[in-house]
């Protein structure tokens, strides 16, 4: 696999399992992306079992290979990503996110770089690509996608989070005209779980989604998570 990497960054794999490519211009803030709060919330929620029935099914519609090359941009703490294909490959912008992807599965390569600006592979690397909740940048998938290979897009569903935000807009139509120049859509399948939190795992949520929608203590609730999940072709 050929990256763009400097080899100053040779001391960070070493040591944490990871490589750091962003560079200055790449952020906006001095600690960009998922702080370490969200992280952790969002790692108790996995370990919890929330989000197994979203990784299913992104699994099962991603259908990786043993065979398969798998590039996660935006890939959080690597969670959706894990060890679905012999050859894993994580992109995301923030250091906690990656730290926690390269200890949970070593197995993997995991980047931190802003992949809205530049996805940092060679052209056609990857058979598989996913974007879980995450910013796109279709012709750098298009770059970087194999002629036979297939895109995975993730969006929250007007369903997602209802009891907290209320019913969401549909992003569906506007996503896939984004992605029209470069790619066409050969499949569309939305999944849905329903999960009883204590009061904690609320709590945690909302450290996630970055909106402590409430002013006093959060409560048990149950809670709605959905994804719509679109697979595409190049076009």
């Amino acid at each position: 696999m050929r990256m763009a990497c400097a080899r100053r960054h040779s001391f960070d794999i070493a040591r944490a399992g990871y490589i750091n490519l962003l560079q200055p211009q790449d952020r906006r803030s001095r600690n960009p992306g998922d702080t370490a709060a969200a992280v952790a919330g969002r790692q108790r929620l996995h370990e919890r079992g929330v989000m197994a029935p979203l990784r299913a099914g992104i699994t099962e519609l991603l259908s990786a290979g043993h065979e398969d090359v798998v590039l996660d941009a935006g890939c959080g703490d690597g969670y959706y990503l894990g060890d679905c294909a012999a050859e894993t490959h994580g992109v995301d912008i923030s250091v906690p996110a990656i730290e926690l992807a390269a200890k949970r599965y070593p197995r993997g390569e995991w980047i931190v770089a802003n992949a809205d600006r530049f996805v940092p592979y060679a052209d056609r690397s990857f058979s598989r690509i996913m974007s879980i909740t995450a910013r796109m940048h279709p012709p750098e998938f298009r770059r970087v996608l194999r002629e036979d290979g297939r895109l995975l897009v993730a969006l929250p569903s007007p369903e997602d989070l209802v009891e907290l935000r209320g019913r969401g807009r549909d992003r569906v139509a506007r996503t896939v005209d984004e992605f029209a120049g470069e790619f066409r859509l050969s499949r569309q399948e939305r999944v849905t779980t329903t999960a009883d939190l204590d009061a904690s795992a609320v709590e945690d949520v909302l450290h996630s989604i970055y909106r402590p929608l409430r002013t006093g203590p959060a409560a048990a609730m149950p809670l709605t998570f959905s994804l719509d999940l679109l697979l595409f072709r190049l076009a």
